[in-house]
């Protein structure tokens, strides 16, 4: 099974990024994902279930110690021709 989690982490800040969205990148950069898209938005990744899923676990792990107050995320299953 295939994942896509789409997320953002809070509180924003348009001049520096603050450390929790800088984790919440470190994160799914260094995971074992096929794909990784991270804009000051929104960020995607996708990849295979377990991996998609040990990322979720720790961005929100991570993220939250480094000072994030929210996070949202969305996932999805995708099949091979989603992408």
């Amino acid at each position: 099974m295939r994942l896509r989690v789409e997320f953002t982490t809070e509180p924003f800040d348009l001049d520096e990024a603050p450390a929790h969205a800088l984790v919440a990148r470190e994160v799914v950069e260094a995971a074992e994902l096929d794909a990784v898209d991270v804009g000051p938005f929104g960020n995607t990744a996708e990849g295979a279930a377990g991996a998609v899923l040990t990322a979720v676990d720790t961005l929100l792990r991570r993220s939250l110690q480094a000072g994030a107050t929210r996070i949202s995320l969305q996932v999805n299953v995708i099949g091979e021709g989603d992408r």
